[in-house]
């Protein structure tokens, strides 16, 4: 199986909330270790739970990986 690889701009491109499945895509895992360790209270951020459905905030995917800056770019970009 290959992992995806995801950059800092794919990863700011998911906006607000993404869903569970890629944000562990994200951090490296696969559906069912997201899944159980969401239900377990154990993913390594934040998760939501609404209408029966897992929602995680990139902001705190982006602090987790040390993305949480904005990337300066340059004048005129």
């Amino acid at each position: 199986m290959m992992t995806r690889v995801w950059t800092e701009e794919q990863i700011r491109s998911l906006g607000t909330l993404t869903d569970l499945v890629t944000a562990g895509s994200v951090l490296g895992m696969g559906r069912t270790t997201s899944h159980r360790l969401a239900r377990e209270g154990q993913f390594p951020v934040p998760v939501l739970r609404h209408m029966g459905r897992y929602r995680v905030p990139v902001a705190r995917l982006l602090d987790l990986l040390g993305l949480d800056r904005p990337t300066a770019r340059p004048p005129g970009a």
